[in-house]
């Protein structure tokens, strides 16, 4: 089986100089839950963009990305194939990337795009079992009731997670989630760091989040990468990390990390098994239409 992530000696150089990235080489298997981590700058959102195809590698290097053995760019060229790559790459932004005046719904089915004919995604024209695919996908995240309102009516977290239930339509093999809690309040942090642990464990795609909450990274994530200045400093279990490993890696850069945690790392607690959701309501093929 191959691997859900495989990056060798990728470099990236921004036009100011700056060197972004730093000879990565990474590897996740599939089924893995990892944490990006690291200070402002530090590379992350970086690196996620250039696996989903995003972003260009240094175009000098001998870099190359593969998800799931296929690839998305070598020394520094984009795949030919990048779109049917790209089909299995769920990315969820900070910014939740929302269309404000479509309906939740609408905005869930979008995940279905790749496989929809042009004209029918155009005009809106979904099936009703697409439709109850998006709705199944609503109540997964727990916000089935909101299907029908305007996107720019719901809260953050609401907003979050209706962007996580498009990459559950999309049918993704790999999840990319960029800072999906940074502008969160603990409560919908918490929710939504929940819901992409249990689509890891009952779905068995793989999920890379990045993350400014050290704490987050060691209660839901078995596995962490710690960047720094575009190069990684660590990779290995999170329950390794601890104040001191991080000052030892972080410098004076430690404190921006350690400020986002609440309590102290080693106190932290793994998590504990989420509770399973109240089932998903079963959608008449009316209630569908009206959808």
């Amino acid at each position: 089986m191959p691997a859900a992530l495989h990056i060798q000696q990728l470099n990236k150089h921004f036009a100011n100089g700056k060197h972004a990235l730093r000879d990565i080489n990474l590897t996740v298997q599939p089924g893995e839950m990892v944490a990006l981590i690291g200070a402002s700058g530090s590379g992350k959102s970086t690196l996620l963009r250039h696996v989903a195809g995003l972003a260009v590698a240094d175009a000098s290097s001998e870099s190359l990305i593969e998800v799931d053995g296929r690839c998305v760019q070598r020394a520094g060229r984009i795949h030919s194939n990048i779109r049917s790559v790209r089909s299995q790459v769920g990315f969820v932004f900070q910014q939740f990337n929302l269309v404000d005046r479509l309906p939740v719904l609408m905005n869930v089915l979008v995940g279905m795009l790749h496989r929809t004919p042009w004209w029918r995604g155009w005009l809106r024209m979904f099936k009703p079992h697409e439709r109850a695919l998006a709705l199944e996908a609503l109540g997964r995240v727990g916000i089935a009731e909101c299907h029908a309102q305007r996107a720019s009516t719901l809260s953050g977290g609401q907003q979050q997670r209706a962007a996580i239930a498009r990459t559950l339509v999309q049918g993704a093999k790999v999840v990319l989630a960029d800072e999906p809690i940074a502008s969160l309040n603990p409560e919908s942090s918490r929710k939504v760091m929940e819901i992409l642990a249990r689509i890891n464990r009952e779905d068995g795609c793989t999920v890379i989040v990045s993350l400014h909450q050290v704490d987050m990274a060691v209660r839901y994530c078995p596995r962490v990468v710690a960047l720094h200045q575009g190069q990684v400093v660590y990779d290995g279990p999170s329950a390794a990390l601890t104040p001191a490993l991080l000052r030892s890696l972080y410098g004076v850069h430690a404190d921006e990390i350690l400020a986002d945690t609440a309590t102290a790392v080693p106190s932290i607690h793994p998590v504990v098994p989420i509770a399973t959701p109240a089932q998903a309501p079963q959608w008449s093929p009316a209630m569908v239409q009206a959808a």
